[in-house]
């Protein structure tokens, strides 16, 4: 009997994904999206996220994507961007590192519901740091960590130890830290098909996807903030997106990719948006 694979690329059928509600969310000025809405007054409108976060569930569940809800903490200020404790590949879970103390605690809880679905940890950092939204399956054997602001050379370091008996090549791909993480400026959208802020990412890097046959659908430097890149693939050709964003949803269109909207904007004050939101299991 052949081993269970979990995730072997970025575009594969999402077949199940983790995620955590927003009803408890505290504003947090440790990225740059929150601290301006902050500085201008506003407040968490918990009710309002929640209602736009299930608008994302129910996406979901209407494309067949089974949904793993682990349980908010109150004690846990920014649990429900559940992508970023850690990473899935092949194999099985990469367990990240958080960068700041505040988002530290969540590692054990959804660690905890990994072990509970019987997911195996296969890496885990223990030097340096690495979060989830700087990860990227660029292809089955490549695996992209972004160097924004919430992961390092050591995490990444260490990573690639770890990881080089599965045959991975691990590439850093370094970015301005106000972008936060690197699915802010990057996102793999179908197969061959990515949204890049252009300006925001290294050459070298531009360069290894255009070698690859990549189509880049380029993305305004002022659009990354308002989530322009941060969608999620979910297979068959397949995107979440945020509505507002409605000239690069129609440049996804455009490439024959089918494009549901979700009416994000509360959540997006607090620096994430779908792709964020979510922690794939499976992908078939």
């Amino acid at each position: 009997m052949s081993e269970k694979v979990y995730v072997s690329n970025a575009t594969n059928e999402l077949k199940k994904v983790m995620v955590c509600s927003p009803k408890y969310y505290t504003f947090n000025g440790i990225n740059v999206i929150t601290k301006k809405w902050m500085d201008s007054g506003d407040t968490e409108q918990n009710d309002v996220m929640v209602a736009e976060w299930q608008t994302l569930l129910d996406a979901y569940r209407a494309n067949g994507v089974e949904v793993v809800e682990i349980e908010a903490d109150p004690n846990n200020q920014v649990m429900t961007f559940a992508r970023d404790f850690g990473a899935m590949i092949k194999e099985g879970a990469i367990i990240g590192k958080f960068r700041h103390p505040a988002r530290q605690v969540e590692t054990v809880q959804y660690e905890a519901k990994l072990k509970e679905l019987g997911v195996p940890i296969v890496a885990r950092v223990n030097a340096g740091c690495f979060e989830g939204g700087d990860f990227w399956m660029i292809d089955e054997h490549t695996l992209a960590f972004g160097l924004v602001d919430r992961t390092d050379e050591a995490g990444i370091a260490n990573l690639r130890e770890q990881l080089a008996k599965y045959g991975y090549t691990v590439v850093g791909v370094p970015c301005p830290p106000d972008n936060l993480h690197l699915d802010m400026v990057f996102n793999i959208v179908a197969p061959k098909v990515c949204l890049a802020a252009t300006s925001q990412l290294p050459y070298n890097f531009l360069q290894m996807l255009k070698r690859r046959g990549f189509t880049i659908i380029d993305v305004a430097a002022e659009d990354v903030f308002k989530h322009g890149c941060n969608v999620q693939a979910i297979g068959n050709n397949k995107v979440i997106a945020i509505k507002n964003n409605k000239h690069i949803n129609d440049k996804m269109r455009a490439l024959g990719i089918e494009v549901i909207d979700v009416p994000f904007d509360q959540i997006l004050h607090a620096g994430g948006g779908p792709h964020c939101l979510t922690y794939p299991i499976e992908r078939a």
